[in-house]
C-alpha cells in the first residue's frame, strides 16, 4: 500500500504552513512522514509547494488538476500510486496512531474505501481508497463537487465504528486537525 500526506491546504486560518508547526519538539511533517516510512513501501507528499518538501527523503508530487482541494490531492495520489490502494492523511493530522493505521489496513479485503466513522462523521482524510475509486472521484472533480464523500455511494465502502476506533482513541483525538492557532495550543497544552 502507498501512503500518501497531504500537504496543498493554503492554511489561510492559521496564516503559516500548517506542516512545518512544531508539536513536542518535532514538525508536524516530520512526524506523519516518519509514521507513514515505518507502516508503507511507498510514501507520496501530494503538494502545490514542492519545494518546500524537498528536504524530505519522499517522492513529491504535485497536484494533476490544481484548486481542487482534499479530492483532487486524493485523486492525485491515487493516480502516482504504484500500489493498489492508498492511505491518505492530512499533513496537520498530530495525533496519527500507527496501531489505528495497521487496523485499518487489515480491513480492507474487496472494499474500495475503508472510513472511520466517528461520532462526526465520515474521516475521509484518514482514509483508505483503491485505484477503483478514481473513476468516481474524477467525475465529481468534472462537476467541481469537492465532497469527498459524495463519491462513496458509488464504490464499497467498509465502515470503521465508533466502537472500533474507541479502543485506539480513547481521548478522541485521533482524527483532531490544527487549522487555526488556538487549535494548536489545545495540542500543546495536551488537553487533545
Amino acid at each position: 500500500m502507498t501512503g500518501v500526506i497531504l500537504a496543498g491546504g493554503k492554511s489561510k486560518r492559521m496564516g503559516t504552513n500548517k506542516a512545518f508547526l512544531e508539536i513536542n519538539g518535532q514538525r508536524m511533517i516530520d512526524q506523519i512522514a516518519d509514521t507513514f516510512k515505518d507502516t508503507f513501501e511507498e510514501v507520496i507528499l501530494v503538494t502545490n509547494s514542492p519545494i518546500e518538501y524537498l528536504h524530505l527523503d519522499l517522492r513529491i508530487v504535485t497536484d494533476l488538476i490544481p484548486n481542487k482541494g482534499a479530492l483532487g490531492g486524493i485523486y492525485t495520489g491515487l493516480f502516482y500510486a504504484s500500489f493498489q490502494h492508498i492511505f491518505v492523511a492530512a499533513c496537520d493530522m498530530p495525533s496519527l496512531n500507527k496501531g489505528f493505521i495497521d487496523y485499518m489496513l487489515s480491513k480492507v479485503g474487496n472494499f474500495d474505501a475503508v472510513v472511520p466513522l466517528s461520532s462526526d462523521g465520515f474521516q475521509p482524510l484518514h482514509a483508505i481508497y483503491s485505484k477503483r475509486c478514481i473513476r468516481h472521484i474524477d467525475a465529481l472533480l468534472e462537476l467541481d463537487d469537492l465532497k469527498i464523500t459524495n463519491f462513496y455511494p458509488k464504490v464499497r465502502v467498509k465502515e470503521i465504528s465508533p466502537h472500533e476506533i474507541l479502543s485506539f482513541d480513547p481521548k478522541s483525538s485521533l482524527f483532531f486537525n490544527i487549522n487555526t492557532p488556538e487549535d494548536l495550543e489545545k495540542v500543546r497544552g495536551k488537553k487533545i
